[in-house]
Parts: structure tokens; C-alpha cells; sequence
């Protein structure tokens, strides 16, 4: 029998047990950006703030008053679409996003991306279960409604899916989503419709959710 040091009694460091924490509180959209994320945009604000102050300086002292007025007045329209504009991270954490980021997602990263849409439409999302080999999204909200939503380009029933969705069909509770960037095919809806439970979601109804859509405007969720 191998001997085991105090070390390996004690187990994971708490360095260790705060990175693992951190690192599963990002997969579900709920921690912060890092310094590194926000560094570039906060050095770019700073930088657009000094020159348009130096420019209105210049610009005062050689025209007068009138330019400052004209400038304070066209910084004002002009910041909230800069901001806008210059604030894809923070857009997308509220769950807002562009055809050209949907289409550059991994599988994790449009795991997340889904996460945090349903969050928008004001659905609870829960931890992610140990026990399941295929990702799932699986949330609810306060009416008792819940969603599990699969990822595949195929939605073909698995075997180890049918109890879970017989389950489902009796409750009456939970509405299945299967999300694809692409198309569908014939047999593909034709499956969903059997299962009459299941809704899906293809390239363009996932463009249009990303966009600002409420889910319940593309399914029957509510």
C-alpha cells in the first residue's frame, strides 16, 4: 500500500479549490472580465478622451467659445453610439450577439452563448449535471417552465435519450431544445415533431435569439 504525505490527505490547495471555482463560474457567464479583457478598451477610452480634449483646447483658443459649444454638443451624441459600438464583451455578456461571433463559437463557447441569451429572456440557468456526457443547457423559470437544451447537427433521438424524453412528454414541464447553426434536414423535423416536445432551433432562429428575440416569440416557451 502506497504511503500518502500529509499533503495528499489534505487534498486540493485552496489556490487550487479558488481557480476551479472561478474557472466553473465562467462557464456560466457569471464572472466578471479580467483585467487583461478590459485593459485595451479602457486604454482606448483614455486616449480618445485626452485628444478630444486637447483638440477642443486647441480649437478654443484659436476660434473662442462658439467651437467648444459645437464640440461639447457633438461629443454628446457621439458617445453613447462609440460606446455601443466599442463594447462587444459587455454586449455579449448580455447575451447580444452578431451573426460573425455566432459563427466563430466552438461548441463551448456557443454553450455559453446560449446560457447567457436564456438569461436575457429571464430564464434561470442551472449547473451543468456531472453525470451527463454530451452538452446540455438546462434552465427554468418562475413559472415553473424548464428547458434542456441539446447541441448537435443532428437531431436524431440517441438511446439513452428516449426515457428522458418520455419523461418529459408526461410532466408536461420541460421543452427541449436542440440548437444548430446550419439547416436542418427533412428527417430531422419530422423526429421533432414525433417527440412533440422538442423545438428547433436553426441558423437563422439562432441569429434572430441572438439579436434581441424573446425565445417565446420562436417556440411556444414562455
Amino acid at each position: 500500500m502506497a504511503w500518502r504525505g500529509p499533503e495528499a490527505e489534505r487534498g486540493p490547495s485552496r489556490r487550487s479549490r479558488r481557480r476551479l471555482a472561478i474557472r466553473a463560474l465562467r462557464d456560466q457567464g457569471r464572472y466578471g472580465p479580467t483585467l487583461r479583457e478590459v485593459m485595451p478598451a479602457f486604454a482606448g477610452v483614455v486616449a480618445v478622451v485626452c485628444g478630444v480634449v486637447a483638440g477642443v483646447a486647441v480649437a478654443y483658443r484659436a476660434l473662442g467659445a462658439g467651437v467648444l459649444v459645437a464640440a461639447l454638443a457633438l461629443l454628446a451624441v457621439a458617445t453613447p453610439v462609440v460606446v455601443r459600438h466599442h463594447r462587444p464583451l459587455a454586449r455579449r455578456r448580455l447575451g447580444h450577439y452578431t451573426p460573425e461571433e455566432l459563427a466563430e463559437l466552438d461548441t463551448d463557447g456557443l454553450i455559453l452563448a446560449v446560457s447567457r441569451m436564456l438569461r436575457r429572456d429571464g430564464w434561470v440557468v442551472l449547473p451543468p449535471s456531472t453525470r451527463q456526457d454530451r452538452p446540455r443547457v438546462r434552465a427554468r423559470n418562475g413559472q415553473g417552465h424548464r428547458i434542456e437544451v441539446a447541441f448537435r447537427p443532428v437531431a436524431e433521438p440517441l438511446p439513452d435519450e428516449d426515457a428522458s424524453a418520455r419523461s418529459a412528454r408526461r410532466t408536461g414541464t420541460t421543452l427541449r431544445l436542440v440548437v444548430h447553426r446550419g439547416t436542418f434536414s427533412h428527417r430531422d423535423v419530422q423526429w421533432a415533431r414525433r417527440q412533440g416536445d422538442i423545438h428547433l432551433i436553426d441558423g437563422p432562429r439562432l441569429r434572430s435569439w441572438a439579436h434581441g428575440t424573446p425565445l417565446h416569440r420562436l417556440t411556444d416557451a414562455s
